[in-house]
């Protein structure tokens, strides 16, 4: 079997570390490919037409100049071209949660969703910022991996993924929540402002909206939240609705 591993926090993330640590529960050959800096909210962005740069640091581990999904591709097109390609992608573990609006932000789930283009089963670890950390998460979050490869053929459909956001504490029961509205990027601050030209950041964080039976609702509460997700999310238009839509006249 073979893992591969990536997030969108960077190669030196201290959550990257952790899941790799959890994989080598379930096989020892896991690799390794993450962006050289901070990618967050890159959502599934892809770098096309212009160079990346892979650079191997250790055996199995590479960094990429390009977004979280990127890495998925360049493992897939580049490093596994001529090999086996990996039997699951696990990406994280994101230093903070991936809730309500982020499913569409976020690089952690952007890496998940790439995999799925290749028809890979993946997952998505996200887990609060400054977590109790206790010396048995790393071996906990493996065995919840090996249960979760073992009962892939529940989820790992073609076109899906999970969502998998890690309370404080460790370890937890799960609950599968709705998914609820908290959206980041909801306000710009005025850096400098200078007649025609002005300068605005979008700040980090979120207002933890929440609502009850969300996801918010369920990591506060202390459990660890589970979603499947999909991009086959297609709903068919009604053809009474398509026969009201004037046709183009076709001329010559």
């Amino acid at each position: 079997m073979r893992i591969l591993i990536c997030n969108d926090d960077g190669i030196e993330a201290p959550g990257l570390a952790r899941l790799v640590n959890a994989a080598s529960a379930l096989c020892d050959d896991v690799w390794v490919v993450a962006p050289d800096g901070k990618r967050t909210a890159a959502g599934s962005s892809l770098t096309i037409a212009r160079p990346l740069t892979m650079r191997r640091l250790k055996p199995n581990w590479y960094a990429c100049s390009g977004t979280p999904a990127d890495c998925v591709v360049s493992a897939m097109t580049w490093l596994f071209a001529d090999t086996k390609k990996p039997d699951l992608v696990l990406s994280g573990v994101n230093d903070g949660r991936n809730v309500a609006e982020d499913l569409a932000y976020s690089g952690t789930l952007g890496i998940a969703r790439e995999a799925t283009f290749w028809g890979v089963p993946a997952i998505g670890f996200s887990r609060v910022k400054n977590p109790d950390f206790t010396d048995g998460d790393d071996q906990w979050l493996g065995a919840l991996i090996v249960s979760l490869w073992q009962s892939r053929a529940d989820w790992a459909a073609e076109g899906h993924w999970l969502s998998i956001n890690l309370p404080t504490s460790l370890p937890a029961e799960i609950r599968q929540p709705r998914i609820g509205r908290d959206k980041i990027a909801r306000k710009a601050e005025i850096v400098e402002s200078d007649g025609d030209r002005t300068v605005i950041t979008v700040p980090r964080g979120r207002a933890h909206d929440s609502q009850p039976g969300d996801e918010n609702d369920a990591i506060d509460a202390g459990f660890i939240s589970i979603n499947r997700l999909n991009w086959l999310g297609e709903t068919r238009l009604d053809e009474r609705f398509l026969d009201g839509i004037p046709r183009q006249r076709q001329t010559g």
